[in-house]
């Protein structure tokens, strides 16, 4: 039995936890301690900034990700965008990220929102196939970035 919800500021330091160990494991980067925990704390402190939501099972938390919000004046509504998500490996390839994105998106339609999105490293296959499975689709963007070091 898995159980989706808004994450309180006493998650932080789980989901702390589990960004260090994505940014490991998708772009075998080390996260600063400090600057994460920061990070993570002000989407608490602010929620303009975003939503974290969890996905508990009997033994706590496995997964976690953040709703941050992109206004579409084309679309005059706003778009949700699924970041920073993370499932614990034992609780992969179980339909934890599928209940957590049919939650959400749920939780989207009960408040006007207009879309979801979402980006994901090209080579991470296993995930882009989950979310194609969702029925969610890659479009004709491509991402580009500017990124302060």
């Amino acid at each position: 039995m898995i159980t989706i919800r808004k994450a309180t500021p006493t998650d932080a330091e789980v989901i702390i936890d589990f960004q260090k160990k994505m940014a490991w494991e998708t772009e075998e980067m080390t996260l600063i301690p400090e600057v994460i925990s920061k990070g993570v704390k002000a989407v608490f402190d602010d929620t303009y900034r975003g939503q974290y939501w969890v996905a508990e099972d009997k033994d706590g938390i496995i997964a976690s990700l953040l709703i941050t919000h992109e206004w579409s004046d084309w679309r005059n509504c706003n778009i949700w965008w699924f970041q920073s998500v993370y499932v614990l490996p034992g609780s992969r390839r179980s339909g934890v990220f599928k209940s957590m994105y049919q939650y959400i998106k749920n939780e989207a339609e009960k408040t006007g929102v207009g879309g979801l999105r979402l980006y994901v490293e090209t080579n991470n296959l296993k995930a882009q196939y989950t979310y194609e499975a969702l029925g969610m689709k890659s479009e004709h963007y491509k991402m580009f970035e500017w990124m302060k070091q």
